[in-house]
């Protein structure tokens, strides 16, 4: 299933996409719960139980949102955990920050307020930021809540995946040290362009890809993961409880700007777009 969040006559629903990505399809729900988006469907637990109400509308006369247009809290995300991103950032001020088999992942978080929707202008931070990045990022979404997750369970605990462009601001993200302030201003985190079920997506064997003005610049399989997503969820459940509609983006692959000789950092004008197989695309304009 593909549940997206869109407005309509100026009213926020959810609905279920149709299979050829066409039309979608109202969920019967109160207008308090659309307004959280997708995260009553998710808590419902089956989403295949909840009735749908009046008639489908096509895709392209509907403004996609988020799935979920606030998160219930910050969004977790993971650092440098392709081979070949941790390998193009080892000569970078990141240097020192490890990321192996052998040692822990680098978990950090984007606030809530930083989600925009699949096709949102992303804002450049003008006077606070001159270095701006691109990271396309496949993102779990967690259906069954719990804490101390095991890694041999952790996908039962999977409702479904979303794309992020984890924007980041380098400059600020080196500043600081820490990378919430880098990865955390309003509009840099464009996600959507709904939320596939994991009934039908492997989100252990996909494609991420991502684009810059049309120029592919990023492209690597989730097999490549340094952390895979097991792992990853029992490391964000190690003694916090995680609940149905928190979020795991798992990282970038190799190809962002910062990472290119010289740095390519995004402008006014540039569009990013990014791409997972069987999920969809987001493509967002910097302005």
């Amino acid at each position: 299933m593909r549940i997206a969040t869109f407005q309509l006559k100026g009213r926020r629903l959810v609905g279920l996409v149709s299979t050829d990505g066409q039309s979608i399809t109202p969920f019967d729900l109160p207008p308090e719960q659309m307004q959280r988006g997708a995260q009553a469907i998710i808590e419902a637990g089956n989403p295949k139980k909840i009735p749908l109400q009046g008639a489908s509308v096509a895709i392209a006369s509907v403004k996609l949102e988020a799935p979920l247009p606030v998160p219930r809290r910050n969004v977790f995300c993971v650092g440098r955990n392709y081979h070949a991103h941790a390998k193009e950032l080892q000569a970078s001020v990141f240097k020192n920050n490890t990321a192996n088999p052998e040692s822990w992942p680098i978990v950090f978080t984007k606030v809530p307020e930083s989600v925009v929707g699949p096709h949102d202008d992303v804002v450049l931070p003008v006077g606070v930021s001159e270095q701006i990045d691109y990271e396309s990022e496949l993102t779990i979404v967690i259906g069954k809540g719990g804490r101390n997750i095991t890694r041999a369970n952790a996908m039962q605990h999977v409702f479904g995946y979303t794309i992020i462009n984890d924007v980041t601001a380098r400059d600020v993200q080196m500043r600081h040290q820490q990378w919430d302030l880098g990865k955390s201003f309003d509009t840099f985190c464009p996600m959507g362009p709904w939320i596939v079920t994991a009934d039908e997506l492997d989100g252990n064997n996909t494609r991420v890809r991502g684009w810059v003005n049309g120029e592919l610049r990023q492209d690597a399989q989730t097999t490549d993961l340094i952390f895979d997503l097991p792992t990853l969820i029992e490391t964000c459940s190690r003694g916090i409880t995680l609940y149905p509609g928190d979020l795991i983006a798992t990282g970038s692959p190799a190809g962002v700007g910062m990472g290119m000789n010289p740095p390519q950092y995004l402008k006014a004008g540039d569009v990013v777009r990014v791409e997972v197989d069987g999920l969809g695309v987001i493509e967002n304009r910097f302005v």
